[in-house]
């Protein structure tokens, strides 16, 4: 006999997480934390764990929208009810390595699929716009719900948090994409620690190549490296002795 399914829509925001460590810290996507289709500036997120279905509120520790990460924090859950997961490295991976997906596709819990490691280094546009660089495609079934689950190797190690699939049908298509994990460990770290990407700074504008072309045509020169226009006051570059571009008192052009 054939069989039948009833369809049922996805709830904007559903997706999987993470259980980093035996705190209640949850990784996920921040298009799952914050999904900009719900208009909401402070939604209510809830947990359910697998170990027990018990659901948990959870709050939002910080975010980095630029690698598409988030990071949650459950409160009054016993240690016993948190199995952190084991973290892999995503440095040494190898294109037609087994991986594993687990995630929660269209509403149906603890879904595992497995493929390869398609690609590695590959870049995608994430939900604010900028690329993330370096992730993992794979052939292993990726679908609306998996968003911040786990990629892992063979051995059960995390080398990756799935974000999105290419489609032009919005289906599977054989290709999804993962952040790796050593990017996703050091962005986690940082939240955990600080609540928020501490992100370095030099403190100079540079000027681009229009406005480099034209300085070597002005002074009849060529010009290797950047020429630095200004240098924040106090920042690491004025620390350095880094100094910007400026007119002498003879009128010559001194480049930064």
């Amino acid at each position: 006999s054939s069989l039948s399914f009833i369809s049922t829509e996805v709830p904007a925001g559903t997706g999987t997480g993470i259980i980093w460590d035996q705190f209640g810290h949850i990784v996920t996507n921040f298009h799952v934390a914050r999904p900009p289709q719900l208009q909401v500036p402070d939604p209510k997120i809830k947990v359910t764990l697998r170990s027990t279905n018990s659901i948990f509120e959870a709050t939002l520790v910080g975010s980095e929208p630029d690698k598409d990460l988030a990071v949650l924090k459950l409160d009054n859950v016993p240690k016993s009810d948190l199995s952190s997961i084991a973290i892999g490295s995503s440095a040494d991976l190898l294109v037609g390595q087994s991986v594993l997906a687990i995630g929660n596709p269209f509403g149906l819990d603890n879904t595992l699929t497995t493929g390869v490691v398609s690609a590695v280094g590959r870049e995608i546009r994430g939900i604010s716009g900028r690329v993330i660089k370096g992730c993992i495609q794979t052939d292993a079934a990726i679908n609306p719900g998996n968003s911040g689950g786990p990629l892992l190797d063979s051995k059960g190690r995390l080398i990756g948090v799935n974000t999105m699939i290419y489609s032009q049908s919005g289906g599977f298509a054989g290709i999804g994409f993962a952040i790796p994990v050593d990017t996703v460990r050091r962005v986690v770290n940082q939240i955990i620690r600080y609540g928020k990407i501490i992100k370095p700074v030099l403190g100079v504008q540079i000027a681009d190549d229009q406005l480099t072309h034209s300085f070597e045509e002005r002074l009849g020169i060529t010009l290797r490296g950047v020429v630095v226009l200004e240098v924040q006051p106090n920042s690491p570059a004025e620390h350095a002795g880094i100094q910007g571009t400026y007119r002498a008192q003879d009128g010559r052009l001194v480049l930064g």
